[in-house]
């Protein structure tokens, strides 16, 4: 069982697929500001296209408890970050604050990172400029685009959680092609 991004005419949800329940439980979702990009670069933010590995679940202990999930979950620290400097050695990697290359804070003051879905994309090994940081986490409000992540918002992504199995992939489809 996976996650698939579908559009839904005026925007985007992710779907359960292969699920007993009909119809199939699906969510409102955001993407990335330079929607879905086959050859996924540092920076354009677009959301790639593949099937990307649900590794594991990151979350904000101050803020909730663990999410209800089989995939493996971690708590997240104040001094977590990711590198997305193409130019470092732990590019596309957890690292710790502070990093003296570019990165991210993983610990952030909104909400967006409150659960952080890590995706398989361009980590096994990374190659440089081809995308860092690409997540599923919490929508900002209105489903504002994202930076090439996918988001939705807290309640449906504790539900989508709770419903996958310790193989889940998120499946993002070509725009004209794959769309089921």
């Amino acid at each position: 069982m996976s996650l698939i991004l579908v559009s839904d005419g005026g925007g985007w949800r992710v779907r359960l697929e292969q699920s007993e329940v009909s119809p199939r439980p699906s969510w409102p979702c955001a993407i990335g500001w330079g929607g879905l990009v086959r050859g996924k670069r540092e920076g354009d933010g677009g959301t790639p296209v593949g099937s990307w590995p649900m590794r594991r679940v990151l979350y904000r202990p101050d803020r909730m408890e663990p999410p209800e999930t089989v995939l493996p979950v971690m708590a997240l620290k104040a001094k977590d970050g990711w590198c997305d400097d193409p130019g470092d050695p732990a590019y596309n990697r957890a690292v710790t604050l502070p990093y003296p290359a570019g990165h991210e804070v993983m610990w952030r003051d909104d909400h967006l990172y409150d659960i952080v879905v890590v995706l398989g994309h361009n980590d096994d090994p990374p190659k440089p400029g081809g995308g860092s940081a690409i997540f599923m986490h919490v929508a900002a409000p209105e489903y504002a685009p994202t930076a090439g992540c996918v988001a939705l918002a807290l309640p449906d992504l504790r539900e989508a959680l709770a419903s996958l199995p310790e193989d889940a992939v998120l499946r993002v489809p070509s725009p004209a092609t794959d769309q089921p």
